[in-house]
């Protein structure tokens, strides 16, 4: 007896072998078992996610000889010449190779005659987009009121190809691609009943690259049987698909992670030799990165299949979650770069190059005492494990006293707290580790720490000082930043009672507010006054002006100055004069702006 390819020998003859599109099948089984049976059926989807099996599979069930249900006997005849494909009244049409209006005619010619010998005579048209429009204009009024004998089944890779005339006519039903998990469980199903050995990680290697198509993955299954000898090994099927060994990704991103850039270089000419598609590698990289970041959200998460979850801990523990979203964003980039790259190994060393350049280097703040100064842990990977290497601490070189005459600092005189410089490269932090710069590398943002941890640089504030109308001026020196600078901002301070301070936010600006922005708001004003204070903030509509308000004004009253001074000029208004000019408002602004 012949061979007969997996695909054909495994496709479903009833709903219940079906793997996956239960939101079709329970559709389709429930209007069966309660007889409400539409007249046309359109199955849509990408290729090899059963749309014509579905359609064989309700043709069995409308024509089964032992009634109309969700469950055909698969003996009867009826059942058994669909199957074999020799039904007289199941009458498929590949519409890809009869898209002539004469052709639909022909076809509908016999329409009004009742069946040879089923209950239903079926139209299955396959490919249905592929009808020139005149041939849609002939089907339509047979389309929309078919004798009460006829069933169209309509199947089709591109839905928007069909005229809106024929969508309303029919009931639709959208197939959906199969996630790997589903098509490995299918494979590891078939494959045990095959008696064929095999490794998972093979079969996650072969459901990956079926991208969504349980036929794709039977046939491709096939081809590494037959390359593998009769059994399917990981490394088999890694050389059939031509896809990097997971090891060099690994390898890869630890050398990343630890800073390596020559091993970085050094990993990518190994794998060259082994003839990789470097495209391939940074789907496989994005893959890894995105195992990580979940496993530092949820550890317990790790999927395990492919035998790697230690090694997947260990660079979850190497890296910041910041880095790892970092690195995910750079692969996915580098993956569109790969188009306008003039060589696929350049363009992948260029993304592992942007890696190391743009990853996040420590933050500097000059505002810590010697007595504050702590290391900071800093992460890297050797040999599959995460090292903890503290970064030693430099004490401030000794001063000669200087004798000055005494200064009252006032709260309006009070120094503005620094801004966290921006990442520095590895040159200017080896600099700053030198005897000659007090500054220490802090890896551990400022507002993260409790307030009780560190001494304030200087006295802190008094709290009787602040008042409502003093809210403006004090928010510039809690030295915030970004979101929560944009939401403190748009709060007025409505009452302080002893340590108890009440905020409204405006209500047009409350979108992206959560209670973590509340707390480092309350966290920048304890450090900032130097005790424990309770920070309320309601949404709604300030009484009077938040200090985003007092800006806006403040910044509107600039540019009327500015207009105003322009329109004074009297110079400026004699060459207007002499050359009939016009004055662009819009493009004044002031000087300070």
């Amino acid at each position: 007896m012949s061979y007969q390819v997996l695909a054909r020998k495994w496709r479903p003859k009833s709903f219940r072998e079906m793997v996956g599109q239960e939101h079709v099948l329970q559709a389709l089984i429930n209007a069966l078992d309660h007889d409400r049976l539409h007249h046309a059926y359109l199955f849509t989807g990408t290729r090899g996610v059963g749309k014509t099996t579905i359609a064989r599979i309700l043709a069995k069930c409308l024509n089964c000889e032992q009634g109309v249900s969700s469950e055909p006997c698969g003996e009867c005849g009826s059942c058994l010449e669909i199957a074999e494909g020799r039904s007289v009244d199941l009458l498929e049409v590949d519409a890809a190779s009869r898209t002539k209006v004469e052709d639909t005619r022909e076809l509908l010619e016999n329409v009004q005659y009742a069946p040879t010998r089923s209950r239903y005579k079926i139209y299955l048209i396959d490919e249905v987009h592929m009808l020139s429009n005149s041939s849609f204009n002939a089907l339509l009024k047979t389309l929309e009121e078919p004798p009460p004998h006829v069933k169209f089944l309509l199947a089709t890779t591109d839905p928007q190809k069909l005229l809106p005339t024929v969508l309303s006519r029919c009931l639709q039903f959208n197939l959906k691609n199969m996630p790997p998990e589903q098509i490995v469980g299918h494979l590891r199903n078939v494959l045990e009943q095959e008696m064929v050995s095999f490794e998972d990680p093979a079969l996650y290697l072969l459901g990956r690259a079926a991208s969504g198509s349980m036929r794709d993955a039977l046939s491709l299954t096939d081809q590494a049987i037959a390359f593998g000898s009769g059994k399917l090994v990981e490394s088999d099927v890694r050389a059939m698909l031509g896809t990097v060994d997971l090891t060099f990704v690994y390898q890869m991103l630890e050398a990343v992670v630890a800073g390596s850039a020559n091993e970085v270089l050094a990993i990518v000419e190994r794998m060259s030799e082994h003839a990789p598609d470097f495209e391939g590698s940074i789907d496989e990289l994005i893959s890894l990165v995105h195992r990580v970041a979940v496993a530092q959200v949820v550890p317990d998460a790790i999927d395990n299949s492919w035998g790697d979850a230690e090694r997947v801990a260990a660079l979850a523990a190497a890296m910041t979650a910041e880095d790892a979203q970092l690195y995910y964003q750079m692969a996915v980039n580098g993956k569109r770069d790969m188009a306008y790259t003039p060589d696929p190994r350049g363009g992948f060393e260029m993304l592992l190059l942007r890696m190391l350049a743009f990853r996040p280097a420590a933050v500097i703040d000059t505002s810590l005492s010697p007595e504050q100064l702590q290391a900071a842990p800093a992460a890297a990977v050797e040999g599959g494990e995460p090292v903890k290497k503290p970064i030693e601490q430099v004490a401030p070189p000794v001063m000669p006293a200087v004798e000055t005459a005494p200064v009252a600092v006032t709260p309006e005189a009070r120094p503005e707290p620094p801004v966290p410089a921006e990442p520095a490269p590895a040159s200017l932090m080896a600099a700053l580790a030198t005897p000659s710069q007090p500054e220490v590398v802090e890896t551990t943002p400022v507002e993260s720490r409790p307030a009780e941890s560190a001494t304030p640089a200087v006295a802190p504030a008094d709290l009787s000082q602040l008042v409502p109308a003093a809210w403006p001026q004090t928010l510039e020196q809690l030295g915030l930043l970004g979101m929560v600078y944009s939401i403190a901002s748009n709060c007025e301070l409505i009452s302080v009672d002893g340590p108890a301070l009440k905020f409204v936010l405006d209500e047009a600006n409350a979108s992206l507010f959560n209670d973590g922005h509340s707390k480092k708001i309350a966290l920048a004003l304890q450090n900032y006054f130097g005790r424990e204070l309770s920070v309320s903030i309601d949404i709604g509509k300030p009484p009077g002006e938040t200090p985003a308000m007092v800006a806006a004004r403040a910044a509107r009253e600039r540019q009327a100055l500015a207009v105003a001074e322009i329109d004074s000029d009297e110079r400026l208004q004699a060459l207007l004069t002499r050359f009939d000019g016009e004055l662009d408002r819009a493009s004044i602004a002031p000087t300070d702006s």
